[in-house]
């Protein structure tokens, strides 16, 4: 089987370009767009004086905006103004009826009043009668206003004497652990020298038995290590030496071997 032949035919652009012969002009060239109409120094210098100027409906339009803001804005401040108004009105109503209230009250009591002594002067027994009614209503209110008061007394007086107990409870409780701390303290003090003197002693034991031990295993400790370093050292130099043997005696048979060939060589030359 051959191979496929893979190859493209190669076109020159520029060669191809001359062929088709010139371009179609499509739109405006170069020429056209610097030869353009240009307006005048004058023309320009109108236009932007307009532009400095604006425009008139703009004008009028902003002006007609600002009017109806200030209508707008004068109509929201008489709203506020009239409420602000309508509560200050209120208010003065309010306190005008509360005076007329306590107006008509101090005339009913007045009345009230005034009817009471008129009966009294009516009838003397009445007004005995009712003296001594009013005085009994007042004896009675006074009672229990008294009675009121000794009560509070009381009750105070029980809060005073409850927190007092209360305190003076503390105070025992305090005095108490302070007693019993003072006699554990003098109990230390009071022990005597000797027992001191003995736990001394006795703490000096110990702390020399616990150095011994540690000294003792410290030293058997060392000991072995040197032992094992001993007992390697020795292997060492015993596998050395059989090391050396055994080279020695492969020296011995070479040379031995070398020996009887030589003698063998000679012998056979010695025959010829």
């Amino acid at each position: 089987m051959g191979k496929r032949d893979n190859r493209v035919a190669y076109i020159n652009p520029i060669a191809a370009a001359r062929a088709r012969g010139p371009a179609q002009n499509s739109g405006p060239t170069i020429q056209d767009y610097l030869g353009r109409p240009r307006p005048t120094w004058e023309e320009l210098k109108e236009q932007l004086d307009k532009k400095k100027k604006g425009s008139r409906a703009l004008a009028d339009f902003e002006d007609k905006m600002n009017e109806r803001w200030k209508k707008v804005l004068a109509k929201n401040r008489e709203k506020l103004l009239g409420d602000k108004e309508k509560e200050k009105d209120k208010k003065t109503t309010d306190k005008e009826k509360e005076e007329k209230k306590e107006k008509k009250e101090k005339k009913k009591k007045q009345k009230k009043k005034s009817n009471r002594h008129s009966s009294s002067s009516s009838s003397s027994s009445s007004s005995d009668s009712s003296s001594s009614s009013s005085s009994e209503s007042e004896n009675e209110d006074e009672k229990k206003s008294v009675k009121k008061k000794r009560k509070k007394k009381k009750l105070v007086a029980r809060r005073a004497s409850d927190v007092s107990e209360e305190e003076s409870d503390a105070e025992s409780k305090k005095k108490k652990k302070s007693k019993i701390k003072e006699e554990g303290d003098k109990d230390k003090s009071c022990v005597p020298q000797e027992d001191k003197s003995r736990r001394r002693k006795r703490k000096a034991e110990r702390s020399c038995r616990d150095s011994s031990s540690e000294f003792s295993v410290d030293s058997e400790g060392e000991d072995g290590a040197e032992a094992k370093k001993k007992k390697r050292s020795s292997e060492e130099k015993d596998k050395i030496m059989d090391k050396s043997k055994k080279k020695r005696k492969k020296k011995h048979k070479k040379h031995g071997r070398k020996k009887k060939k030589k003698a063998a060589s000679q012998s056979d030359s010695e025959l010829d």
